[in-house]
């Protein structure tokens, strides 16, 4: 069984923004396999499913970004679900608008919710998938730039990104980390 998390901001405000493509990518995999995630539970909203024969369950932690790292251990205490089993969703400035990075480990970076979840589960050991979302022209202007509304010509470049990390969920699923990181990085 797998938890497949994405990382977002709960209000209807946060929903169209940078910093919600965790969210996004949830949406996208419930759509395509038919999960409805409207369990609410674990300080978040979940539901299970099947992707590539394999049993998942997705999660969109609903504590505001700062603090996801209290659903996804709630959700994985609960479960008995080891963290090799997680994957984590989110976007990141540091990758171009299209791209996405899918990572074995590591550290959290300057991503708050990833901090959040890096410290509640006391590793850096799980999958993640980072979704571009490109740098700000004006670096001082970064907390406008993940959580203001995107501009049109920025969308389609986005869509992209999250289609891709969509597929690679189901690739991680089907034929492990390595094989997806090959084909996605």
């Amino acid at each position: 069984m797998y938890i497949i998390v994405g990382l977002g901001n709960p209000e209807k405000d946060y929903a169209n923004t940078r910093h919600n493509m965790g969210f996004q990518v949830i949406n996208k995999i419930a759509e395509q396999y038919e999960i409805e995630v409207t369990k609410s539970k674990f300080k978040g909203l979940y539901g299970t499913g099947t992707i590539e024969g394999e049993k998942v369950i997705l999660l969109k932690p609903q504590t505001f970004m700062n603090l996801s790292g209290e659903s996804i251990k709630e959700i994985l205490q609960f479960y008995k679900i080891e963290k090799e089993q997680l994957i984590v969703i989110y976007d990141d400035i540091d990758i171009e608008p299209g791209n996405i990075k899918i990572r074995k480990a590591g550290g959290a970076g300057t991503h708050n919710g990833m901090k959040s979840v890096v410290q509640e589960l006391n590793t850096q050991n799980f999958k993640r998938i980072r979704v571009g979302i490109g740098m700000p022209k004006q670096k001082e202007n970064l907390i406008e730039y993940v959580l203001g509304a995107i501009p049109e010509e920025d969308k389609e470049k986005l869509e992209k990104g999250t289609d891709l990390a969509k597929e690679a969920v189901s690739g991680i699923i089907k034929n492990g980390i390595d094989i997806a990181m090959n084909k996605f990085n």
